[in-house]
């Protein structure tokens, strides 16, 4: 009987893995085609090998100049939206004011708010103040999810570390920067790696925001990649490369911050 529960699960692990590096795999395969093969025939590996799609990208300010801005307001967001979130996770953690809980629960609502709601305030505002078309003004507007976002998660953390740390410290002599820094913040840094995680990803694959508040000196690359139309029709060789290199820079946050995530999975919100 274990033996044929242990083929069932191998079984059934092998086939979720082919369904979900298939889609990759096959991306893959696409970017090192020409588009006549991608169109014309099905296989599993290139026939008429080429770097043309990548070189492509790498070639045309339109294509590379959507990674670069795309990282720019993305790492913006991402340290915005955490120097903001620590201390409001920490007053959360460790406060009790009048409508704490209110509050708390009015930042996960924006979490789940669609960002189409919040398209057209943010459009005639930034058009106001001249932030259209900037990496400012897309790192701003993430913040609204991104920021409830990172104090879920780190006042979870948070509420995990004794409160008489806190006490000792202060009893101690530490002024409350100093303790933040030097005692508090290492005891969390699973916490701010996690955060820091989610926060890179949202922002980098969120489309509605991005492509209507830019239109060409910040434009992003998700909205590059959704332009490969043209007179001859879809350019499906050079869409896939982007989509390959698209994945790149949150594969290599992933490796960075890979312990920190499975200690969040196993002791904060995530």
């Amino acid at each position: 009987m274990r033996d044929n529960n242990t083929w069932w699960r191998g079984a059934f692990l092998t086939l979720y893995l082919v369904f979900a590096i298939l889609p990759l795999y096959w991306m893959l395969n696409m970017s090192f085609k020409t588009n006549t093969e991608i169109v014309s025939t099905l296989t599993f590996w290139p026939n008429d090998f080429t770097f043309e799609h990548y070189r492509t990208i790498f070639t045309d300010p339109a294509w590379y100049s959507g990674y670069i801005n795309s990282l720019i307001y993305v790492v913006i967001n991402t340290v915005i939206s955490l120097a903001v979130a620590l201390p409001a996770a920490y007053a959360f953690s460790r406060y009790r004011f009048i409508g704490d809980k209110h509050v708390f629960f009015w930042l996960l609502t924006n979490r789940m708010t669609p960002p189409a709601v919040f398209l057209l305030p943010f459009f005639q505002l930034y058009s106001s103040f001249g932030l259209m078309d900037t990496h400012l003004a897309v790192a701003l507007a993430h913040l609204v999810f991104n920021v409830p976002l990172a104090v879920w998660i780190l006042e979870g953390f948070m509420s995990g570390v004794p409160r008489e740390i806190d006490e000792t410290a202060y009893v101690d002599g530490y002024s409350f920067p100093r303790f933040f820094l030097t005692i508090f913040l290492p005891l969390i840094k699973s916490g701010v790696g996690v955060a820091a995680f989610f926060c890179f990803m949202f922002s980098w694959v969120e489309l509605l925001l991005a492509r209507t508040l830019t239109s060409v000196n910040a434009k992003p690359i998700v909205a590059t990649m959704t332009r490969t139309v043209s007179a001859s029709g879809m350019d499906w060789g050079v869409l896939a490369a982007a989509g390959v290199l698209t994945i790149v820079p949150g594969g290599i946050v992933i490796w960075f911050v890979r312990h920190y995530i499975a200690k969040g999975f196993a002791m904060g919100r995530v």
